[in-house]
């Protein structure tokens, strides 16, 4: 029976009606039922976390143990199993209240927590996608009315991440500003905008001016090529410098290049560069003088070969220069390549065919003189063939014949010409013969005239020719007095011979001391006036290069 009360079963032992102890067993029953209602209560208790106490336990047991039972059996029973429902029942109440304040804490809790999360007054509250787009454009629309107010038109900017402050944006024009660029190189490229001063412009600059870039070329190498600011120094702008490094340019002339050409910090390695050069190589420029080729005119690397290079190799191929030929003006005139074929080479070639140059003679014209098809050819044929004509009274066709000889004559000034026309007249030259003159040799017009008179002097003194001499051979002003005139008279007059001005000079050293071995002079061997050979531009080169950079200044 203690067992059955210990494992919380309420079970009661059945009372006997009868019998001499009925009393004293009732009295045990009695108190053992106590003890195993006190347990029932206890385990009654669902939260085994704190401890509930009912304060009419105590004071019943309290009660029970020190009054003295009735002898009616039946009504105490009665009350023991009242007092056991009443436990129950207040366990139960007890079971439920713990859950409903369980619940409702639990539901207070996340009220609290909603409000906290949805009230616009706390220090943890974000805002919305919507607020934020609305302060991105509000403050764009500022960043707009600053640009606005200095005259920058901000509307090619849409789109383009921009400082979300106007102080950033005003820091980033005034650092244009120190750089030369103004309020119209900005209009011209507003994108420039977008490049942060720390990080995008600074370390361009810096690399720029670490390669030798000189600041004083900044403001110019900007206005050419802003988007240098946008690229990066070790992605975009390193390769580049060693590409050139590949090239053959030497690595003092690689700021030189960047200054003159700086748009080629943007080109690809592997396109229009690479082929171009492979192209030039191809028709026979040297592979050790693309580096001069390059560092005189770099623009070649921003050419396409099959709309610039190619075309205009072939035109000159068709005028009559073989394409080695022009493969060797490149290595010495590389800025030829760029003349505009259509705009420029194109109408200078019919201009020189309508001022009487013979269409044979193009191909001598453009190998003496390759400038003459970059040029603004026709009001200098204009001007030069109406000096020629008061001056000396030479004829248009006469003219091409100049021009055909000597065509940097269209370049001349007509000051240091008409000094040369007024040297021969006081040598006592005719006007006829002047013409005569200046249409075989048009030099006469160009030569340095301390050396002319030095010349004469010798003509005159030692020589004592007539000037008919000069008229047939005005070349003779043309050689070099102490190298070739003074020594070839001094052993034609030894050996006694009578010869033209043409016969003595008009060869080679080594031609000239065969001749020193005849007898007598052969007709077939009286030499006319040089001309244009042009053969010349095809033969071997020497181990000398042209590497080295020459400036191209006198043709500007």
């Amino acid at each position: 029976m203690w067992d059955k009360a210990q494992k919380g079963q309420r079970q009661f032992p059945v009372e006997p009606k009868t019998g001499s102890g009925s009393t004293r067993r009732t009295d045990s029953l009695i108190n053992l039922n106590l003890r195993s209602m006190r347990i029932i209560s206890y385990t009654g208790v669902t939260k085994p976390s704190f401890l509930l106490v009912h304060p009419e336990l105590p004071a019943l047991a309290w009660k029970l143990q020190f009054t003295s039972i009735s002898p009616q059996i039946p009504r105490t029973r009665e009350k023991l199993v009242g007092l056991i429902t009443r436990c129950q029942h207040s366990d139960a109440g007890r079971t439920k209240a713990t859950r409903y304040a369980d619940s409702s804490v639990s539901s207070t809790k996340s009220s609290r927590l909603g409000q906290r999360q949805r009230g616009p007054s706390s220090l943890y509250s974000r805002p919305s996608l919507l607020d934020m787009r609305n302060d991105k454009v509000a403050n764009r629309a500022r960043v707009y009315d600053f640009l606005r107010g200095i005259g920058i038109v901000p509307d090619e900017l849409d789109g383009l991440e921009l400082p979300v402050t106007v102080e950033v944006m005003r820091e980033r024009v005034d650092f244009l500003h120190s750089l030369g660029l103004t309020v119209e190189d900005i209009n011209n490229y507003p994108l420039v905008l977008g490049c942060s001063v720390k990080k995008n412009m600074i370390p361009v600059l810096d690399y720029l001016g670490k390669l030798g870039v000189r600041k004083s070329t900044f403001t110019d190498f900007l206005r050419r090529y802003p988007q240098v600011l946008h690229a990066s120094v070790v992605v975009d702008l390193a390769p580049v410098v060693q590409y050139l490094q590949g090239m053959d340019i030497k690595p003092d002339d690689i700021p030189r290049v960047l200054e003159r050409y700086p748009e080629l910090m943007g080109f690809k390695l592997e396109g229009t560069m690479s082929t171009s050069v492979a192209y030039l190589v191809g028709i026979g420029v040297a592979r050790r003088e693309i580096g001069g080729v390059l560092t005189r005119y770099p623009e070649i690397l921003g050419m396409r070969v099959g709309r610039v290079i190619k075309p205009f190799v072939e035109y000159l191929e068709n005028l009559g220069i073989p394409r080695l030929g022009v493969a060797r003006l490149i290595e010495k005139r590389p800025h030829i390549l760029g003349f505009g074929l259509e705009e420029r080479v194109k109408p200078n070639i019919e201009s020189l065919l309508e001022f009487h140059v013979r269409k044979e003679s193009l191909a001598s014209v453009v190998a003496q003189y390759p400038e003459i098809i970059g040029i603004d050819l026709k009001p200098k044929l204009v001007s030069q063939q109406s000096s020629l004509k008061s001056v000396i009274d030479l004829g248009p066709e006469d003219f091409g014949r100049v021009v055909e000889k000597m065509p940097q004559v269209v370049s001349l000034s007509d000051k240091p010409m008409m000094k040369h026309v007024d040297f021969l007249k006081n040598c006592g030259f005719s006007l006829e013969q002047m013409r005569k003159m200046v249409t075989g040799c048009p030099q006469l017009l160009a030569l340095n005239l301390d050396i002319m008179k030095l010349s004469f002097d010798f003509f005159q003194k030692e020589m004592q020719r007539p000037l008919d001499d000069l008229v047939a051979f005005p070349a003779f002003f043309t050689y070099g007095l102490e190298s070739t005139i003074k020594p070839r008279h001094k052993m034609v007059t030894r050996k006694g011979l009578k010869c033209s001005l043409g016969w003595l000079l008009n060869c080679s050293d080594e031609k000239f001391e065969q001749r020193m071995d005849y007898d007598t002079i052969e007709m077939d061997e009286m030499e006319s006036s040089p001309s244009f050979d042009m053969n010349t531009l095809t033969e071997p080169r020497s181990d000398e290069s042209g590497s080295d950079y020459d400036s191209d200044d006198e043709y500007a």
